[in-house]
């Protein structure tokens, strides 16, 4: 779907933005692409989305090489949601879904009512201007502009920015069906949560190099001190002791009277960002 060869920016003399990134994004796949502000995802995700030239390096999006692919029929097979609801605010959700539906062909569009039925989108509002609308209900909208041309690939920035944790829930399922659909899905983020949840793979940027790539659940693997947290009960006590994970195998090797909890200590995926680069995502 989409490969990422030596890719270098530079704003000027002394502003390299991107110092020869290498990546592949498989066909249906959610990849997520995490680092800090300044760190150069934002200008990658230009470059990818067609919007930023003057690039090193080689970018290959379905097949052919980027250079050679800005046209209508490109911009046509992707959809992106930008941090910042991208919509117009004097009129309604569904004026704005028609306006941006005829850049499409109609055999590749959806019904605007029906993808803000699927967002759960309030109905009375449908017919009110934007300017009328919370944060959360304008991400439901931008999510509708994208969705409603059916993309092959989709460019996600910060999803579930503006939203209660049940919207949050809501679109997780939702970028989940449509990867299911076979959708491919290029999210930046600085939700951890997020990127747990929806990622095949992540990638961690950092001063315009990617410093860690694998899947969430190797990463955290690889960089665990593999122990454990005991909770028990003991001589009408509450207890607690680490131990690690390999001296479980021949039993909990201290006393006690019941067993209230383990957990694993693995570390998060922010862990792990800051061990690697040494800078926090926000």
């Amino acid at each position: 779907m989409m490969e990422v060869k030596d890719l270098t920016f530079s704003y000027g003399k002394d502003k390299q933005a991107l110092r020869g990134l290498n990546f592949m994004v498989e066909d249906g796949e959610i990849f997520g692409f995490l680092g800090p502000n300044g760190s150069g995802k934002s200008t990658t995700q230009k470059i990818l989305t067609g919007i930023l030239k003057g690039y090193g390096g080689m970018v290959s999006v379905f097949g052919k090489d980027l250079k050679s692919v800005y046209t209508q029929e490109f911009f046509q097979k992707i959809g992106m949601l930008f941090e910042f609801p991208y919509l117009y605010a004097n009129i309604s959700a569904l004026d704005n879904l028609r306006y941006f539906s005829s850049f499409y062909p109609k055999e590749q569009l959806r019904d605007p009512e029906e993808v803000l039925d699927e967002l759960e989108f309030k109905k009375d509002f449908l017919k009110k201007p934007v300017s009328t609308y919370s944060k959360g209900m304008r991400q439901r909208v931008s999510m509708a502009r994208v969705l409603i041309s059916s993309p092959k690939l989709l460019f996600l920035d910060e999803p579930t920015s503006g939203l209660d944790p049940a919207g949050a829930v809501l679109f997780r399922r939702i970028i989940e069906k449509e990867r299911k659909k076979g959708t491919t899905i290029f999210v930046t983020t600085h939700n951890m949560l997020d990127a747990d949840l929806l990622c095949d793979r992540v990638a961690f940027i950092s001063d315009g190099k990617i410093v860690a790539i694998d899947t969430p659940k190797n990463l955290k693997e690889q960089n665990s001190n593999h122990s454990i947290v005991v909770t028990y009960q003991y001589q009408g006590r509450r207890k607690e002791q680490t131990i690690k994970a390999l001296d479980v195998k021949a039993g909990i090797p201290f006393s006690y009277d019941e067993l209230i909890s383990i957990h694993s200590q693995e570390p998060t995926l922010e862990d792990i960002f800051i061990q690697y680069t040494g800078r926090r995502l926000s």
